[in-house]
């Protein structure tokens, strides 16, 4: 049983209940454009004992999925849609332009920084640069920053 008392954080306590699917989505969200800490439900249920390899298998596979959501919100290029749901102006866009011209997929190793991640993601996909490499490196980004997670677990636990 956790030592955190759920009731303090609801929406972390209603994806535990689901156990790796409610990691899933929680993982889904916090890639997408939906503000989410997927990290916490991780925890929490590697804590309880869940297998390490299953839960960064369900976590990395959601967090995947809304990264590659934000990056398809950036292909359609609907400037207004991008505006509306990912609360990015377009100036921001064109000022990494620099970057991603530089990094190219490489940058979406940032993906699992917050709110820069997504900026990254968005623009490569918005600027159409490679999706199969945007979504190789993007792959490692989302990893390393669950085993960073687990890796601390394990030396607390």
């Amino acid at each position: 049983m956790p030592i955190i008392p759920l009731s303090l954080i609801p929406m972390v306590d209603f994806f535990y209940q689901y156990g790796l699917f409610g990691l899933f989505i929680a993982g889904f969200l916090s890639g997408s454009i939906f503000p989410f800490n997927s990290e916490a439900v991780l925890t929490l249920l590697i804590y309880s004992g869940f297998d390490v390899v299953s839960s960064l298998v369900a976590a990395t596979a959601g967090n995947m999925l809304g990264g590659i959501s934000i990056y398809y919100l950036g292909y359609l290029g609907k400037m207004e849609w991008i505006e509306k749901y990912a609360k990015v102006k377009e100036e921001k866009i064109h000022a990494i332009l620099p970057k991603l011209k530089r990094f190219g997929p490489l940058a979406a190793i940032l993906s699992f920084v917050p709110i820069i991640g997504d900026l990254v993601i968005l623009g490569l996909g918005f600027f159409r640069i490679s999706p199969a490499f945007t979504m190789f490196f993007m792959l490692i980004g989302k990893v390393a920053r669950y085993l960073a997670v687990i890796g601390v677990l394990k030396t607390v636990m």
